[in-house]
């Protein structure tokens, strides 16, 4: 027998719901099983509708279904093949981010602001200099009127303050300054993928941790503590993947843990705030109780513009110290002229009221969703932040769904931290991205959340 005709075999008795759904949803288990390989040719339409007894409009919508989680592509009159990944660039964990580029009507997988937020820059650009000349390799990393600045709207006091490319490129240098091969470092479950792949090319074993509604939960971090791990990565406001800020209790009931377990290690709180400027929520962070032991990073992503690709990074002068030294032996420092367009940025009216006005609309939003999802008969709480994460009864036909019905979301299990993959199925849905149509958008995810 012909591979075709394998194929086709296989799909027929993977099929035991004869609907676009069931259909979908049994190829996509012959893919993940293996039984499908990546470059196999799709029998077509009409073929697979005839061995079924279906009608061919049923086969294309499944068809369409795959095709929009990036399982299978069209290659016009050659035929459907199942999809080989194309970001093999990319690290694992956050490759999974990257979904299969295909297009959706809405798109909410992308864990990105709404552009129409993001403030003008026009203004700014102005304030730049004309050349980028620099008085000394040797000068100042940070301008003086934006460490001034920062300083004045940092959480706690802190020791010192240096400006990076990010805040993924922080988190990334402070491990590098912190962690040896073989280390324990804690992180929260779920967490951000890209936290993950650093880890895993350091050598690092990570420690998860889970988040309950109120940030991580503290009798896990106790015990967390008990394996000496030299870094806890966490992210205290709008945490990507589940939207939770931590509250001012936690917080609070946290510190008295780390402080608690201070005769067993003393490991460093790396504070992710990705997404300070445009939360609701205010920023507790552990630099108030242990600030000789805490870095906490701000970035300007998510409220100013992801292609900024800045971030401040402050703590104590011995840690911060430590990453300046090493930076310079690498890009030195970030571009002044970029400093200055963030400095006129945070300091201008025009640009404070375009954040002000994106942190309403984001919190007007997730707040719509959710209760447009409880009129559907989901539970759901308003989240903080742009991301919001959603339990499901599957994964893959909750997103086979959605794709249906022409929306993407990235995949729960895309952010689980557990070595042993056993996170509950949940999607992540970029609910800052909602602009209308709440009510038809949860109607859709009240199916997907259902869907077997």
């Amino acid at each position: 027998m012909s591979r075709g005709g394998i194929v086709l075999d296989r799909i027929t008795a993977a099929v035991d719901i004869r609907t676009p759904e069931g259909i979908a949803a049994a190829v996509s288990r012959l893919i993940r099983t293996g039984a499908l390989g990546a470059g196999d040719r799709l029998p077509t339409v009409r073929d697979v509708a005839a061995s079924l007894g279906v009608s061919p409009a049923t086969v294309s919508n499944a068809w369409q279904a795959l095709s929009g989680v990036g399982l299978i592509t069209s290659r016009g009159r050659a035929g459907s093949f199942v999809l080989q990944a194309s970001t093999t660039w990319m690290p694992p964990h956050f490759g999974g981010l990257a979904g299969s580029h295909v297009e959706a009507r809405l798109d909410l997988s992308t864990g990105t602001p709404d552009p129409e937020l993001l403030p003008d820059l026009s203004a700014a650009l102005t304030k730049a200099p004309t050349r980028a000349d620099t008085a000394s390799y040797l000068s100042s990393p940070v301008l003086p009127d934006l460490e001034l600045h920062l300083r004045a709207s940092w959480p706690y006091a802190v020791g010192a303050i240096t400006i990076v490319d990010g805040a993924l490129d922080a988190v990334s240098r402070a491990l590098d300054s912190l962690v040896r091969f073989g280390d324990r470092v804690v992180v929260e479950n779920p967490g951000f993928p890209p936290f993950l792949d650093l880890l895993e090319h350091l050598g690092v074993t990570r420690i998860p941790v889970d988040v309950d509604g109120e940030g991580l939960v503290p009798g896990q971090l106790a015990r967390a503590l008990r394996l000496e791990p030299v870094a806890i990565i966490l992210q205290p406001r709008a945490h990507n993947p589940t939207g939770i800020s931590m509250s001012a209790d936690r917080a609070r009931e946290l510190a008295r843990v780390l402080r608690a377990s201070e005769h067993i290690g003393a490991p460093v709180v790396i504070e992710d705030d990705h997404s300070g400027e445009i939360s609701s929520a205010p920023a507790h962070s552990f630099g108030t109780w242990l600030p000789q032991r805490t870095l906490h990073i701000r970035s300007y992503a998510k409220s100013h513009g992801p292609d900024l690709r800045i971030a401040a990074l402050g703590g104590p002068e011995a840690l911060v110290d430590r990453i300046v030294a090493r930076r310079m032996l690498g890009p030195g420092w970030t571009s002044r002229m970029l400093q200055t367009i963030l400095f006129e940025l945070l300091t201008a009216t025009p640009s404070l009221t375009a954040v002000h006005d994106a942190r309403r609309i984001y919190q007007a939003r997730q707040r719509l969703l959710a209760e447009a999802l409880v009129r559907q008969g989901v539970e759901h709480t308003v989240s903080d932040g742009i991301n919001t994460w959603i339990p499901v009864a599957d994964e893959k036909a909750s997103m086979l769904t959605l794709a249906a019905g022409g929306v993407r979301a990235a995949a729960g299990s895309t952010f689980d931290a557990s070595p042993d993959g056993s996170l509950a199925p949940h999607l992540r849905l970029t609910a800052g991205r909602v602009r209308d149509d709440f009510d038809d958008l949860a109607a859709l995810l009240a199916a997907a959340v259902r869907a077997t």
